[in-house]
């Protein structure tokens, strides 16, 4: 069973930068999107960004302009660069694999924004 694995997550102060990338255990054939998701304290799972077959995006109006998603299909790795942090970023963040014959999600990573 292919496993993703989430890095890059940590504490930055309000204004900075983070990247975290998502990275496969294995190969995954037929990616159908990969994505980015996030559950802070107290809140319900959102998704956060996706990227669908074909390289559309869809960004959550709260990341819009701030955050961007890049997808390797070669490698089943998924990234997110997240520019201008705040502190309601704050949030364990998981990636998620979409794939024809099944769904991968990560363990995820905590990112912490201090004001």
């Amino acid at each position: 069973q292919v496993q993703l694995a989430e890095s890059g997550g940590g504490l930055v102060q309000a204004g900075g930068s983070l990247r975290l990338s998502c990275a496969a255990s294995g190969v995954i054939y037929s990616i159908t999107a990969m994505g980015w998701y996030r559950q802070g304290p107290g809140k319900q799972r959102e998704l956060v960004a996706n990227i669908i077959r074909g390289g559309t995006t869809y960004y959550a109006d709260s990341v819009k302009g701030r955050f961007t998603i890049s997808g390797d299909h070669a490698k089943s790795a998924v990234y997110l660069q997240m520019n201008s942090l705040k502190p309601e970023d704050t949030a364990v963040y998981y990636c998620k694999v979409d794939s024809r014959a099944s769904s991968y999600w990560g363990q995820g990573t905590q990112v912490t924004v201090s004001s």
